[in-house]
């Protein structure tokens, strides 16, 4: 028997402003999240995760340190390293492209996906709207129950796409896999 499911999705990139409201709202709790988990609030973890929250291009560590110095100048690269990767694991932020030049961090915890340049790696945020309907159930592996997943779309931004258009040469990729795509209406 084979099941065809169609459905209709809807793509939209998040706009930065939206995260404002958000970052409020997160670091209003933060210290009592922290303090629940068992994890000493510091002065330096909460620039750090201030800065993250702050940072809508989803920052390297070493952009979040760089950030932090301003009012912590003796914050340590390895501090903010740590500190992120202790962010990640108690569920205050989320690693984002990791298989690139070096992890990038996300402090926004709504469910979305992200959009990445292949050619200057920024990262935007975008809702995929439909997408957790069509694929609820459709992602269980043996063994496995899924309880979240998240989309990486690679795509060449305008930006990088009218810097080749202008050179009159076709799109050359960094790392990025060659693939093909057909679309069928439903």
């Amino acid at each position: 028997m084979i099941v065809i499911i169609t459905w209709e999705m809807k793509l939209r990139v998040l706009k930065d402003s939206r995260r404002a409201a958000y970052a409020r709202e997160r670091m209003a709790d933060f210290a009592a999240r922290c303090r629940r988990g068992g994890l000493a609030v510091t002065p330096q973890r909460l620039a750090i995760i201030e800065a993250l929250l702050g940072a809508t291009d989803h920052p390297r560590a070493e952009a979040i340190c760089a950030a932090v110095r301003r009012r912590h100048p003796h914050v340590s690269l390895a501090t903010v390293h740590r500190t992120l990767e202790t962010l990640c694991r108690i569920g205050e932020a989320r690693k984002v492209t990791t298989l690139h030049d070096s992890a990038r961090y996300d402090g926004n915890l709504e469910p979305h996906h992200h959009v990445v340049c292949v050619r200057c790696r920024r990262i935007r945020d975008v809702e995929i709207a439909g997408l957790e309907r069509a694929l609820a159930g459709a992602l269980a592996a043996p063994g496995f129950k899924p309880f979240g997943w998240s989309l990486e779309i690679q795509a060449l931004c305008d930006d990088c796409a009218s810097l080749d258009a202008g050179a009159g040469r076709a799109p050359k990729l960094r790392g990025a896999r060659a693939a093909q795509v057909e679309v069928k209406p439903a």
